[in-house]
């Protein structure tokens, strides 16, 4: 008798819902692509399906960043609303842990956003590590219109970015904050215009591939970890994360390249 444990996943990632998935090893980069023209609205199987993809990506030694975009002007005008009424009580309590997938991810997820990134669609930016914005982009919490509220971390995450009562006014009031407010308040790393998007993010692609991987999945597992942690608990984290990080090839060879004043060439070892 044999089991295979990757029927599951290889069953659910069979027929992609609404995306795709591009990957360049030259550039070791992977670009999941919302592809559901004209506002890219993400339906109920598609979020477990964009979870296990960016697990796999995760596992992928051909990628080191990875790019979650959308084809056309919108981002993502947000979920199926029908959709929610089909699914169970049980299936809607636990969306956010598929969203949360980019926050999972050992690797930096870039998330690209033009135009509407509404609901579900700004959920799962604000699990990105990165959220680069150009100037048409509109981010919203519009769930109070149909008298719901959020339910994929968007409230939660917004409110540890912004503050509560910034938080309490976008959401209760369903307000859209333009992409160069975004960036004011720090919800995207950076603003650009429209047709410098895509070069923006190439250019952090780039930049963050020439790092160590090693020290990238750690530090990114700091943060992670320290954002809900008081001081001290944080420089805790930090400093054991610093330790075991001393031993490492990688670190030897950044103090290496510095002295010899010459490029590191990082193995994530």
């Amino acid at each position: 008798m044999s089991n295979s444990f990757k029927t599951y996943r290889t069953e659910l990632l069979k027929n992609l819902d609404g995306f795709r998935v591009e990957i360049n090893p030259e550039s070791q980069r992977a670009d999941i692509i919302l592809d559901r023209p004209p506002f890219n609205i993400i339906r109920m199987p598609q979020r477990p399906q964009i979870s296990a993809v960016i697990d796999e990506l995760d596992h992928d030694d051909r990628v080191r960043v990875i790019v979650i975009r959308a084809e056309g002007q919108h981002f993502s005008s947000g979920g199926e609303i029908p959709g929610f009424m089909e699914a169970s009580q049980e299936t809607v309590s636990q969306l956010h842990k598929y969203v949360a997938a980019p926050e999972r991810c050992s690797k930096p997820v870039i998330a690209a956003i033009r135009g509407y990134c509404f609901g579900v669609g700004f959920e799962l930016s604000l699990a990105c590590d990165f959220r680069i914005v150009s100037e048409t982009a509109e981010l919203a919490l519009p769930e109070m219109r149909i008298g719901m509220i959020p339910g994929s971390g968007g409230s939660a995450r917004l409110e540890k970015m912004i503050g509560v009562s910034r938080a309490k006014n976008v959401s209760l009031r369903s307000i859209r904050i333009s992409g160069k407010k975004a960036e004011e308040w720090g919800i995207a790393a950076e603003c650009v215009p429209d047709d410098k998007l895509e070069e923006t993010v190439e250019s952090i692609v780039k930049e963050l591939c020439q790092f160590s991987p090693l020290a990238q999945r750690t530090l990114k597992n700091v943060l992670n970890h320290s954002v809900n942690s008081p001081l001290e608990q944080a420089m805790e984290i930090e400093g054991q994360a610093y330790g075991r990080l001393r031993g490492g090839r990688d670190f030897a060879e950044g103090v290496a390249s510095f002295v010899e004043k010459r490029r590191p060439k990082f193995t994530g070892e």
